[in-house]
């Protein structure tokens, strides 16, 4: 099954040169992470809302 996500959100800590992450939440409730340079067309990594708030947690944690 090929989840789909409404809206992407580029990163607010993306790189001008295009080195970009974005980030979109499907209808399932699950949250996509993909590179902008594939124009939307490479993968997605999907994340649970757990997955994704241990994630936010751990890139928190490492700039503290």
């Amino acid at each position: 099954m090929t989840t789909h996500y409404g809206t992407w959100r580029k990163s607010s800590h993306s790189a001008p040169n295009g080195e970009c992450v974005e980030v979109g939440l499907s209808v399932e409730g699950t949250v996509g992470v993909r590179d902008t340079k594939q124009d939307g067309d490479g993968p997605v990594l999907d994340l649970t809302p757990h997955e994704w708030g241990a994630f936010l947690e751990a890139v928190r944690s490492i700039g503290a």
